[in-house]
C-alpha cells in the first residue's frame, strides 16, 4: 500500500459514488484512503432524496486530525456544499504543499443540486487556485464560466478560460457530449491535450467523477506524473464501467474492484 490519501467529500448511501467511491478507488490502486466527510446522503441509483450537512468547523477538525496522523501524500476533495466549508477546506489546505485534486460536484447524477450557486465564488477564488488539477465536466464548466460548450474545439476554449480564471492545470470531462468517442481535454494554460477513447453503452455510470478524481489523487499520492495519473485513472475509471455489476434500476454503480492491466496503461501513454 503506498500513498496516503484524503478524499474530502460527501457520503452516498448508495455506495456508487461520493466518498464511498473514494476510499473503493484509492483502495484498488493500491493506496490508504481516509476521509473528512461533508455532508450525509440518502440515495439511490435513482437520485438524491435527502442532504443532511455536517457543520464547517467539524470538515476542518476532520481535515487537521487526517493531515496530522496519520498524513497524507494528497487530497482530493468532492462535494463540498457551502460556502463556508469550502473557506474552512481552503483554509486547512493552503501550504500544505501536496496535490490537490478538486472535482466540483455540483449535482448528483439525478440531477439533484449538490452547490449553492453562492459557493461558486468560493470554490474559484478560495480552492481552484491551491489546486494541482481542477476537474469538472461539462455543466459544471458551463455553469462556472456562463457559456455553452458543445464540441471539442469549445472545451478546448473552456479549459483555458478555466485557467486563466485561477486554475493550474484542468481536466475538461467531455462524457456529456453526443457522440461514438468520449474525449477529455487536459490543459496548463500553456498548452491542451486531448484524452479520447470509444463511449462505453451503459448506464451504469453513477461516480465516475468521485471515481476519475480519486484514482488520479492516488496516482499523484504515488509520485507519478501528473499526465501519467491521468492516463491510468481514466484506463482504471474504463475497466470499471465495462466491468460494472448492473445493480440499481437507474445510474448503477461501477465495479470499483477492477485491476487494469499495464500494458494497456502503457499504450495509452504514448
Amino acid at each position: 500500500m503506498k500513498g496516503r490519501v484524503l478524499a474530502i467529500a460527501g457520503s452516498d448511501s448508495g455506495g456508487g459514488a461520493g466518498i464511498q467511491a473514494d476510499i473503493k478507488t484509492i483502495t484498488a490502486l493500491g493506496g490508504y484512503a481516509m476521509s473528512a466527510i461533508t455532508a450525509l446522503t440518502a440515495q439511490d441509483t435513482q437520485g438524491v432524496r435527502a442532504v443532511h450537512k455536517v457543520p464547517a468547523e467539524f470538515v476542518r477538525l476532520q481535515i487537521d486530525m487526517a493531515l496530522a496522523d496519520p498524513g497524507a501524500d494528497a487530497v482530493k476533495t468532492g462535494m463540498l456544499g457551502d460556502a463556508a466549508v469550502i473557506a474552512e477546506v481552503a483554509a486547512a489546505l493552503a501550504g500544505c504543499g501536496f496535490p490537490l485534486v478538486v472535482d466540483p460536484v455540483m449535482t448528483a447524477k439525478g440531477g439533484a443540486t449538490l452547490m449553492a450557486d453562492a459557493a461558486r465564488g468560493a470554490l474559484m477564488g478560495a480552492l481552484v487556485p491551491l489546486a494541482t488539477l481542477f476537474t469538472p465536466n461539462l455543466p459544471e464548466a458551463e455553469a462556472l464560466l456562463g457559456m455553452r460548450i458543445s464540441s471539442v474545439a469549445g472545451m478546448r476554449d473552456a479549459a483555458m478560460a478555466l485557467c486563466a480564471l485561477g486554475a493550474n492545470s484542468v481536466l475538461l470531462k467531455g462524457g456529456h457530449l453526443d457522440g461514438l468517442m468520449v474525449v477529455d481535454v487536459l490543459a496548463n494554460g500553456l498548452g491542451v491535450e486531448e484524452f479520447a477513447a470509444p463511449r462505453i453503452e451503459t448506464r451504469h455510470t453513477h461516480g465516475t467523477g468521485c471515481t476519475l478524481a480519486s484514482a488520479i489523487a492516488t496516482g499523484l499520492a504515488q509520485g507519478m506524473a501528473l499526465r501519467d495519473a491521468v492516463i491510468r485513472a481514466r484506463a482504471y475509471l474504463r475497466a470499471a464501467i465495462a466491468t460494472a455489476p448492473g445493480y440499481g434500476v437507474g445510474h448503477g454503480p461501477l465495479d470499483h474492484g477492477v485491476t487494469v492491466d499495464p500494458r494497456l496503461i502503457e499504450g495509452m501513454r504514448r
